[in-house]
């Protein structure tokens, strides 16, 4: 039995910050972890311009603890109306590393986001003739189309034709829930890939609905079906270079979750590695952690993997029930319950 992991520092290539004392407070947990994160740009207002990135990427720096490498790496909002000629200059100046396509209305502050996809297919020819990738929240909005079904319903109305369209243009699938969504992944080119997160290789839908509402563990997209978590489970240990680590972290105080009407997003920074790494050891594919974790995502990025190793050990973590955050309280993934699985020192 492996009982210490030595692997490449990781990255995270999906995750949220917040703004303002939030991000304050969560920075130094994926900091500590990760060398690098992708940061989703759905703030209020979003950050549609490379000047607005620039700005959130220097508040995301402060908040970085002393002595402690870490880089945000920042992605374009797009809308109906996003300025090409922006979105390219970000990118040449090493300020956007990715844009980032939400559906309007597809999840927490999309209210910006695209309302019809072909509306940015000249912005996406831009992206692909630049090479700068992108990320995709892969779900319709339609009322009419169930919660469960609107990834595959995306994959049939969009992603085929984006990915028809624009042959040459790198597409992160972010957060993918189903069996569709992997198996359309495997099956696409080099240029298609996808993120996987903690929650969707440990729960299914029931457990956010069985026992009462369980709010802490919702999110979107939401959880579905046994057979789709384990089909992420089987994608995401199987070592192929498509899928790599994507905490979509997505903090929430605790009294925003537990209200009548409660944020979606899954707070997982804390112990994200852990939670992986859980998944990988009970799949018997420990020795596919790193591909996972800490090489693939740079690959797809063209980036350079992390020089610093970090060793992770074999020892019981209790999971704090609730930690505090901006004055108030926020619920970890996993909280109250213990991982086999830490850091080591």
């Amino acid at each position: 039995m492996t009982d210490r992991l030595i692997i490449r520092r990781p990255d995270d290539w999906h995750l949220h910050f917040r703004d303002g004392d939030v991000m304050r407070g969560v920075v130094p947990y994926t900091s500590r972890q990760f060398a690098r994160a992708i940061v989703m740009p759905n703030l209020t207002p979003p950050v549609t311009t490379a000047a607005l990135a620039a700005d959130y990427r220097d508040r995301i720096l402060a908040a970085v603890p002393d002595g402690i490498d870490f880089s945000p790496l920042m992605t374009c909002y797009l809308t109906d109306t996003t300025d090409a000629d922006d979105l390219a200059r970000g990118a040449a100046e090493g300020v956007f590393t990715a844009a980032k396509l939400y559906p309007a209305n597809a999840t927490t502050n999309s209210a910006h986001g695209v309302s019809d996809v072909e509306k940015i297919y000249p912005v996406l020819a831009r992206m692909e003739a630049e090479g700068i990738v992108l990320c995709v929240h892969g779900e319709v909005t339609d009322g009419d189309i169930d919660v469960f079904d609107r990834e595959a319903e995306f994959i049939e109305r969009h992603m085929r034709a984006i990915v028809s369209n624009f042959p040459k243009l790198k597409v992160v699938f972010e957060h993918i829930t189903t069996a569709d969504a992997a198996e359309f992944v495997a099956e696409c080119g080099e240029a298609v890939a996808a993120t996987i997160t903690p929650q969707h290789l440990h729960i299914n839908r029931n457990a956010m609905l069985v026992g009462g509402i369980q709010p802490h563990n919702y999110c979107l997209p939401v959880a579905k079906r046994e057979t789709h978590r384990l089909a992420l489970r089987k994608a995401a240990t199987s070592g192929s270079s498509k899928f790599f680590l994507g905490t979509d972290s997505a903090p929430h105080l605790r009294s925003a979750k537990e209200t009548s009407c409660g944020c979606a997003g899954i707070f997982n920074a804390p112990f994200a590695l852990e939670s992986y790494l859980t998944v990988f050891d009970e799949e018997d594919a420990l020795d596919r952690f790193e591909a996972f974790a800490s090489l693939n995502g740079p690959a797809f990025y063209g980036l350079p993997v992390n020089e610093e190793m970090i060793t992770l050990e074999r020892v019981e973590v209790a999971v704090p029930a609730t930690l505090p955050l901006a004055g108030e309280e926020i619920v970890p993934w996993h909280g109250g319950q213990k991982l086999g699985w830490r850091i080591a020192d």
